[in-house]
């Protein structure tokens, strides 16, 4: 009896330890996040799962191009936000109505967009918008179907607002790797 109370206790420190791991991990590292929608369409696509970098904005800001995860702007929401930043603090962003992205009165050279975006689809960036010191201006990549910076139910996004960067696709299985290309856009 004394050796199977031995081993229940082995069992259930075993089991807590793996249960602290995997919160600690969940809660601080990182997070499976699923992709719903076609917003980011040419990059990923709806049903793609992804492994979401919670650690990496504790120590670096969030650069150019990466795609963030940040929550819903409806209480009621539970699917969180899939971008990529285009716009970094301190900068102005203002898309013309030819469809191009305009930085610090610069045009944004990328090819990330899935389509050149039309002119109902400016939005709120039609005149410039001027990011502040902790804010973030967000594209989906299927420019022309997605809810983002340019519409104020969105806005500008908060640094203090980002969940982590999107890294890995890890399902499908047939299109797992790293979501970003080794070189430049």
């Amino acid at each position: 009896m004394n050796k199977v109370l031995k081993e229940l206790f082995v069992t259930a420190i075993y089991l807590l330890f793996v249960f602290g791991l995997t919160f600690f991990v969940l809660k601080y590292v990182g997070q499976r996040t699923l992709v719903e929608g076609s917003s980011m369409e040419g990059t990923l696509q709806d049903g793609d799962n992804l492994w979401v970098n919670k650690f990496r904005y504790r120590f670096h800001d969030p650069e150019r191009f990466d795609i963030v995860v940040f929550p819903p702007y409806e209480e009621t929401s539970r699917v969180n936000y899939i971008k990529r930043v285009i716009g970094l603090p301190g900068e102005t962003v203002r898309i013309g109505l030819d469809g191009t992205i305009y930085i610090n009165g610069e045009p944004l050279v990328e090819s990330y967009g899935r389509e050149v975006i039309d002119e109902a689809h400016i939005g709120l960036a039609y005149e410039e918008i001027k990011l502040g010191e902790d804010e973030y201006f967000v594209l989906g990549d299927n420019r022309n179907n997605s809810t983002d910076s340019r519409f104020p139910q969105v806005g500008n996004v908060k640094r203090s607002q980002l969940i982590g960067k999107a890294v890995w696709r890890i399902f499908p299985f047939r299109k797992f790797g790293r979501i970003y290309p080794k070189a430049g856009a």
